[in-house]
């Protein structure tokens, strides 16, 4: 097999295949190392693998075997009998910015028991996260508040990334009043904000993160500009805003019920109002991309990654004119509307 992260072009296609199809095995043994944390049992530098197991509460030949093999995809290395940090493996350290939540929620057992069950949704068309649990993903969180909580600290992990790429790519700076709709914990909209002082802001998500939001926003110094709002994104939006903002929201959903929720954002809108949709927006050709292998995770869960033609669609249903699409440093653009 090969020694580098992902597929070696020099292996013969047989390996470069045995590679791509243990890509579970790597995910579980990825979440297993941020369990142990082991990246922050690394940060003051290399430690030989049974002084990490000692220190992790596991067993010394087994810790070293996981980590080795971490070593192959770049994740941890080994020189001299002791283990160091690469990149990808700081990145699992407990830090602003961190992908240890994401790491740890994408091996969940209710997201991974639905994954045998691919062919059902490419057969029907139907979400497999539905046909296996009975209820969509947002419903099970609710009723399972832990694992809603781990699935939020993930977003908001994944989401670091891209903020500030947003927020210096975009002008905001005509925007009086911003909705961020389905915000979670209100790290895009503080960013914002803070970039912008002019601006008002309102956090709109459901009741049971809202909690989380205000701590954000009390913790930035900005409860004087802006508000939390809990309700449901399907039956109204807090009016009044100029602006409507959602990042990585409408990709959880299919075409009717992102309608839906465009709708609501055009009836709560001023006039002058625009909705600002913060997605990646899918390109032709065949070049590595990770949002095309999501889109198939989202098609077993309920939504979709779409292109920019399907954007304009999307929007044209919903009332709306797409006026631009404007990319950022990140993998998301700023898809705006305006009504038509």
């Amino acid at each position: 097999m090969g020694t580098q992260a992902g597929v070696a072009p020099e292996l013969p296609p047989q390996a470069q295949l045995a590679n791509l199809t243990i890509g579970g095995w790597v995910a579980q043994m990825i979440a297993v190392a941020a369990k142990l944390r082991i990246a922050d049992l690394l940060q003051d530098g290399p430690r030989e693998a049974a002084d990490l197991a000692g220190a992790a509460g596991v067993d010394a030949d087994a810790l070293y075997r996981l980590l080795r093999a971490l070593a192959t995809v770049g994740i941890f290395a080994e020189a001299d009998g002791r283990f160091r940090l690469t990149p990808m493996a700081d990145c699992l350290r407990e830090a602003p910015g961190s992908m240890r939540p994401w790491a740890l929620a994408i091996v969940e057992e209710h997201f991974w028991r639905i994954w045998p069950e691919l062919l059902y949704s490419i057969k029907t068309g139907r979400p497999a996260y539905d046909h296996v649990h009975g209820m969509g993903p947002f419903e099970y969180f609710t009723k399972n508040p832990d694992i809603g909580r781990t699935f939020d600290e993930a977003m908001t992990g994944f989401s670091a990334m891209e903020v500030p790429a947003v927020v210096q790519g975009f002008d905001f700076s005509r925007i009086r009043k911003l909705v961020d709709v389905a915000g979670g914990h209100g790290s895009l909209l503080c960013a914002v904000l803070k970039a912008n002082p002019a601006m008002s802001g309102v956090v709109f998500d459901m009741p049971s993160v809202t909690a989380g939001a205000r701590s954000t926003i009390e913790a930035a110094g900005l409860a004087g500009r802006c508000e939390v709002v809990g309700g449901d994104f399907f039956q109204s939006l807090p009016p009044g805003g100029d602006a409507y903002m959602m990042k990585h929201i409408i990709h959880d959903w299919d075409d009717d019920r992102s309608i839906q929720i465009l709708k609501n954002c055009r009836s709560a809108m001023t006039p002058d109002g625009r909705v600002l949709i913060l997605e990646t927006v899918i390109q032709p050709g065949n070049a590595p991309d990770f949002f095309k292998l999501l889109d198939i995770a989202m098609l077993m869960i309920s939504g979709r990654e779409r292109t920019e033609e399907q954007f304009r669609s999307l929007l044209g249903r919903a009332g709306f004119r797409l006026t631009r699409v404007v990319p950022t440093a990140s993998a998301v653009s700023v898809i705006e509307g305006v009504p038509a």
